[in-house]
């Protein structure tokens, strides 16, 4: 293990995303159709403008039909040459589960807590979607 590994290394590429007008009925789908705990809101233009977990789906309030109601404005997001030292600690110090892989204000992929502690341990990455 290297803890100068960079985001790139680790993230998992292939994202599920939501756009701010997917129905709560959809991403309660999306999540338990592919086993995950929560994805990136993109807008339009493909930038990360929040993200939405089981947490947001469990606190729903009635009248909160649509993703953009329940979403965390507040995005934490790494840049691919951050390393794994650095995206181990944020994980840590921010208290998140995933964080999106930025290039260029993009998305390109997404660090789950688990993937940073295969990385630690020595384990090769995964393919497919990012893992919780």
């Amino acid at each position: 293990m290297s803890l100068s590994m960079s985001a790139r290394d680790i993230m998992t590429a292939n994202v599920h995303t939501v756009a701010p007008d997917t129905t709560v009925e959809d991403l309660t789908q999306l999540l338990a159709d592919n086993d995950i705990s929560g994805v990136p809101v993109v807008d339009y233009l493909g930038r990360v403008v929040g993200i939405v977990t089981e947490a947001d789906i469990l606190t729903c309030r009635p009248g909160q039909h649509i993703v953009e109601a329940i979403m965390s404005r507040d995005v934490v997001a790494v840049s691919v040459n951050e390393t794994l030292q650095e995206v181990a600690f944020l994980l840590s110090i921010r208290r998140v589960n995933r964080v999106p892989v930025l290039e260029d204000g993009k998305l390109v992929g997404i660090i789950s807590r688990a993937d940073v502690v295969r990385a630690m341990a020595g384990k090769p990455k995964q393919s497919g979607v990012a893992s919780d």
